[in-house]
């Protein structure tokens, strides 16, 4: 073997030494045990929502009727779920739109478990009581990473850019994820969202 082929063996040894030794990412918060999930989903267009890939508007300032663009995905029960996703607002000029849901489903009756809310300022907040989750991170332009950990029957979590921010208890039952754009009952738009690195996880 000449020098030139035993320098090009011990590099490719070298790269792929690393290859298998190099440390995986894991941008899922609470990491340990999970397996990713690729759920599917239905779209939900309704008043002036528009949805053009992961970019979701609310083209009106209505303050009545039914106003949202979201994605809808399927069904779980049992177990811990986790998603985790990325969103920024590039308009808005209305006020108190719902960013990310987590709804429970029993019984033929679906509500909404978790809201995930935003106000003009960037003020993120629980629909559910009101509770501050952020003062100020959801303001226009900036990208914020959100995590919502389902442990069903025990606790439902929520993460602001890998901080805990929420926990309430998780009652048993059928769950399901929705983000997008969602007119409040005391919001109105117009907005447009775009998320991005939306993931799943279960364990």
């Amino acid at each position: 073997m000449s020098k030139t082929q035993r320098a090009g063996a011990g590099l490719a040894a070298v790269c792929g030494l690393l290859a298998v030794t190099a440390p995986q990412a894991h941008a899922e918060v609470e990491p340990g045990g999970w397996t990713s999930e690729s759920p599917s989903f239905t779209t939900q267009e309704r008043g002036c929502g528009t949805i053009s890939g992961l970019t979701f508007s609310l083209s009106c300032g209505d303050t009545s009727g039914e106003q949202r663009a979201e994605r809808r995905y399927a069904t779980y029960t049992g177990g811990t779920h986790q998603f985790e996703g990325s969103f920024r607002i590039s308009s808005m000029g209305g006020s108190r739109i719902s960013l990310k849901q987590t709804f429970r489903d029993t019984s033929g009756s679906q509500g909404p478990f978790f809201m995930l809310a935003v106000e003009r300022g960037g003020r993120l907040y629980s629909v559910e009581g009101g509770a501050t989750l952020s003062p100020n991170a959801g303001t226009v332009g900036a990208t914020v990473r959100v995590n919502t950990v389902n442990q069903v029957g025990k606790t439902h979590r929520t993460y602001i850019n890998g901080s805990l921010v929420n926990a309430v208890s998780s009652a048993s039952g059928s769950y399901y994820d929705k983000f997008g754009a969602y007119r409040t009952n005391s919001g109105n738009g117009p907005v447009t969202v775009s998320w991005s690195n939306v993931k799943f996880w279960r364990k």
